[in-house]
């Protein structure tokens, strides 16, 4: 019998009928087919990063971790074949030994590539666009076992719906990634008070190739995190400073904190304070990938919003506005990024120049009145969630906010028609396979 299964936050959990743990295609296509057959549906699910019950299912569960094999390299046209189930970091660091590298990743690389790219994940330069549009190609597997591959040439409409597709299109078997010769980054962390970040943040924004802050409540100063790439070798920290940064000062004085502050709210905004106060200046050089994604060892859960760039100094204050009037008090930074448009059917970024804002909770300390009122205001820009982090909409507030919602209707009744890929997720956000086959 299966047993229970939880995200990395602790706070989605599902029983499914079983988990299977495929080791390639062959087995992978005979596990849906068979699921399919016994009237199951099925589930892929990675390393549960999503703060959402998006993986979750009483049917069918395939854990994809054994899928995890690069199948092809083409250095000369910039482009890696991958199974579904590999993790950003190990990706990253088998193809830097071919000279490659992603020209942009997320601020945490502990997911499977299939589980990023189909809720949305990005990073942040105004210049690049999410994890998802670096697709060139995916093979999926429906429900009858058969394999659908989705390319520009092939299915230019079932990839743009592909590449953000919540897994309600198929199981994803294989992705082909555009890349690019490998490159380092020199970042730099450096304090500024918010209201000179606010007042500059589209020439910050533009200034850097990556540009990125945060800012706690019940503060007045932002951490810039300004990054820019290198042609020469990278010269990483001493790993003692760096084990001092990532893993002392970030997540175990955060630890401890948050607990404090979960303990003793009316003490959170000295806490806060404190926190803030030791924000300095650090430079962090290596190569890519590893500059990119910071360590997380704070358990936490997290909304995010995708809203036009133009609106996002506003938005943030309202937020902190938001945080600061919130009960129990809110420790947690709020972090803005900023990312180029992209055509994914529902990538948050679709046909907009885009800032994510994220606000967070330490895990066990209530944040839903917190999470309504950050929803409200983003529901004024007409904000767009990320599909793995939690929100409150349904496929009748969500409809309207994506152009191109009618052909990811289309092509998911074309590739799953009876449902087969469906959860209680899929069917609160995309509205019920049943009703999307009916019109």
């Amino acid at each position: 019998m299966a047993k229970e299964w939880r995200n990395w936050a602790g706070d989605q959990a599902c029983l499914p009928a079983r988990v299977e743990r495929p080791a390639g295609r062959g087995e992978l296509v005979d596990v849906v087919a068979r699921a399919a057959d016994e009237g199951l549906t099925v589930r892929a699910v990675g390393s549960g990063h999503s703060f959402t019950d998006v993986a979750c299912t009483g049917g069918a569960m395939i854990r994809m971790d054994r899928l995890d094999r690069i199948l092809d390299v083409d250095f000369e046209a910039g482009l890696v074949k991958v199974e579904a189930g590999i993790g950003l970091r190990p990706l990253n660091e088998l193809i830097w030994g071919y000279g490659l590298a992603l020209e942009n990743l997320g601020d945490i690389d502990k997911q499977t590539v299939s589980g990023a790219v189909s809720t949305g994940t990005h990073g942040t330069g105004s210049r690049f666009r999410n994890l998802s549009s670096l697709i060139e190609a995916v093979e999926l597997v429906g429900p009858d076992g058969s394999i659908v591959e989705l390319s520009r040439e092939a299915d230019p409409d079932g990839l743009r719906a592909a590449r953000v597709g919540l897994g309600a299109l198929g199981v994803i078997a294989t992705i082909t990634l555009r890349a690019m010769p490998a490159f380092s980054i020199r970042r730099i962390d450096s304090p500024l008070p918010l209201s000179e970040t606010l007042s500059r943040l589209d020439d910050l924004a533009n200034g850097s190739a990556h540009f990125e802050f945060y800012v706690f409540p019940h503060t007045e100063v932002a951490l810039l995190r300004q990054s820019e790439r290198l042609e020469e070798a990278p010269r990483p920290r001493n790993p003692l400073v760096e084990f001092a940064r990532q893993v002392a000062l970030e997540n175990w004085m955060m630890a401890t904190v948050a607990r404090i502050g979960r303990r003793a709210p009316s003490r959170v905004p000295q806490l806060s304070r404190f926190i803030a106060r030791q924000l300095g200046r650090s430079v962090k050089e290596d190569r890519s990938y590893r500059v990119f994604a910071s360590e997380r060892r704070v358990r936490f859960t997290e909304m995010e919003y995708a809203i036009p760039r133009r609106h996002a100094g506003e938005a943030v204050e309202r937020v902190l506005d938001a945080a600061e009037r919130a009960q129990p008090p809110v420790g947690f930074p709020i972090e803005c990024r900023f990312v180029a448009a992209d055509d994914a059917d529902l990538s948050p970024a679709h046909e907009r120049e885009t800032s994510y804002i994220a606000v967070h909770q330490f895990e066990g300390v209530a944040w839903e009145g917190y999470f309504r009122a950050v929803e409200e205001i983003m529901d004024s820009y007409g904000g767009r969630p990320h599909w793995g982090k939690r929100h409150f909409q349904t496929a009748a507030s969500l409809a309207e906010r994506y152009p191109r919602w009618e052909n990811f209707r289309r092509v998911r009744v074309r590739l799953d028609p009876g449902g087969c890929f469906r959860n209680a997720y899929l069917d609160r956000v995309l509205g019920s396979i049943g009703a999307a086959a009916a019109t």
